[in-house]
C-alpha cells in the first residue's frame, strides 16, 4: 500500500497530542492541512483512526492500534536521523561512550588504546555521568555504547544488554585505624563503624543500602562522595572503611589497605554494556562491544 509518510508523521503529531492544533504547531503547517492529512489516511486505510466532538480528540481501536506501530517508527527514524548530524557535526563517525568516572580509569582505559590501533581515525567521545545517570544518553541518542553497573534501574527492555564482567564489592581500611585483619565482621558489627561510600544517587549506593536493609540494619555512611578514588585516599589515612569495587584496588592502591573479611554473603555485581535495541550500532561501536566480551586479562 502506497501511503506518504508524511501522513504517518502527521498523524503520530496527533495520536500524542489528541489535538489537531497542538500538531499543527508541532508541524509548522495549518489546522486544515492537518485535519485534511488524516482524512487521506483514513480514506487510503479504509478505517477511522479518531472520534472527533467539539471538545476532544481520542484515537479508535484501530487508531491505537496503528500507533503502537507508528510510534516505534517515527521515534528510529528521529534517532537514526540525530546519528547521522552527530557525525557530520564529528567531521565523520565516531564511537560516543558514556561510562562513570570508575570505569572508565580501572576498565576502559585499556579498551580504548586498542580501539584507537585498530580505528585511529575514529573520534573517540566519552561522556561521564553516574550509572543510572547513563542510561539517559541511550534515550536521548547521545551515545553509542553505556558501560554501566549491573542492577541498574535505569536500564529497560529497550536496550540490548551484554553481560561484560562479573565483579565483587568489598570494604577496605587502613591495617593500623582498623586492625582486623584476623576477624570476620558482620554487617551489624559494620555498621557501628564508619562506613565510607559513594553518594546516594549511585547504583553502589542503592545496592550497599540494600544489602544492610536485607538484614533489617539502617545504614548511616560517615562520609558520601562521587569518587572512588577519594573514598580509597580517605580510609588509607585512616578516616574509615571504604566500600568500592574490587577492580579499583591494583598495583597502585596504598600497602596500608587491606580487604576485610565479611560474614555476611554480599552478592557479586555486574558490569554490562547497553546500547538502543532499535538503532544499529555503527561498524566501530560493534567492534568496541566485541572488544569488551574478550577475556578480561591485563589488556
Amino acid at each position: 500500500m502506497d501511503v506518504n509518510y508524511e501522513l504517518y508523521k502527521v498523524f503520530y503529531h496527533v495520536a500524542r497530542s489528541l489535538s489537531f492544533s497542538d500538531a499543527a504547531q508541532e508541524l509548522f503547517i495549518s489546522q486544515s492541512a492537518v485535519s485534511q492529512s488524516i482524512k487521506v489516511l483514513e480514506r487510503r486505510l479504509g478505517q477511522t483512526l479518531f472520534t472527533r466532538s467539539t471538545k476532544k480528540v481520542a484515537l479508535t481501536k484501530e487508531g491505537e492500534i496503528l500507533f503502537k506501530h507508528i510510534e516505534p517508527a517515527i521515534n528510529l527514524i528521529v534517532k537514526g536521523e540525530g546519528q547521522l548530524l552527530s557525525a557530520k557535526e564529528s567531521g565523520g563517525v565516531q564511537l560516543r561512550i558514556a561510562a562513570n568516572d570508575t570505569i572508565c580509569r580501572y576498565f576502559l582505559v585499556p579498551y580504548f588504546n586498542r580501539f584507537h590501533k585498530e580505528y585511529p581515525d575514529v573520534h573517540i567521545k566519552v561522556m561521564n555521568a553516574s550509572s543510572q545517570h547513563c542510561a539517559g544518553y541511550l534515550d536521548g541518542n547521545r551515545a553509542d555504547l553505556i558501560i554501566t553497573n549491573s542492577p541498574n534501574p535505569a536500564l529497560n527492555n529497550t536496550m540490548h544488554i551484554t553481560e561484560i564482567k562479573e565483579f565483587q564489592d568489598i570494604f577496605i581500611a587502613d591495617k593500623t585505624a582498623y586492625p582486623f585483619e584476623e576477624k570476620e565482621l558482620t554487617l551489624r558489627e559494620l555498621s557501628a563503624l564508619p562506613i565510607l561510600m559513594l553518594d546516594k544517587n549511585s547504583t553502589t549506593s542503592v545496592f550497599l543500602h540494600e544489602q544492610f536493609l536485607s538484614h533489617s540494619i539502617d545504614l548511616a555512611p560517615a562520609i558520601e562522595l562521587s569518587s572512588n578514588d577519594l573514598l580509597v585516599d580517605l580510609a588509607s589515612i585512616g578516616l574509615g572503611i571504604a566500600f568500592v569495587p574490587d577492580y579499583c584496588i591494583n598495583e597502585h592502591t596504598p600497602d596500608n589497605l587491606y580487604t576485610l573479611k565479611i560474614k555476611d554473603h554480599i552478592p557479586s555485581r555486574k558490569l554490562v554494556a547497553a546500547y538502543d535495541s532499535g538503532l544499529p550500532l555503527t561498524e566501530p561501536a560493534q567492534f568496541f562491544l566485541k572488544l569488551l566480551q574478550e577475556p578480561h586479562e591485563n589488556q
